[in-house]
């Protein structure tokens, strides 16, 4: 019975932890969200209109490559050692993933159409790369200022 006692105040307080962590994790994803959002909104010179009409069309594919992210292509640990079936199963997924990929990005670029010039369409996909490489470099200067500071 001591032992619950003991093991249950360690329990929850992990417990505890790791929701506060995935609590943050979430509020990060969000201000990161928010700020491609912006950047984006601005960088398009969106009006309210066009905003309004684009951004579902733009989150539903935002959706779709979020759950790309988490799929596993090739989830066993040692691939040294797995079989040629296994093998060939973890290629036909990979390619599988892939062309729902291609899939999803084609939806996206019809359905911008509809909504959008060409010419701002690859605009907009300038400007996803140049976002993504702005975070990087953000990421990378800030993981380096840290680490001078533990110098």
């Amino acid at each position: 019975m001591k032992k619950i006692l003991v093991l249950l105040p360690m329990f929850l307080f992990v417990f505890t932890l790791q929701a506060q962590e995935s609590k943050d994790k979430q509020q990060h994803r969000e201000r990161i969200k928010a700020m491609k959002v912006a950047y984006i909104t601005q960088k398009l010179n969106m009006d309210t209109k066009l905003a309004q009409k684009f951004w579902p069309v733009y989150n539903k594919y935002e959706c779709a490559q979020t759950d790309f992210h988490k799929k596993e292509y090739f989830e066993s640990d040692n691939i040294e050692n797995i079989s040629e079936a296994e093998a060939e199963k973890m290629l036909t997924e990979f390619l599988n993933v892939e062309m729902e990929k291609y899939t999803v990005k084609k939806e996206l670029y019809t359905n911008l159409k509809k909504i959008m010039s060409a010419r701002e369409i690859v605009k907009l996909h300038k400007l996803e790369s140049d976002f993504n490489k702005k975070l990087i470099d953000e990421y990378r200067a800030r993981r380096g200022a840290g680490r001078n500071k533990n110098n």
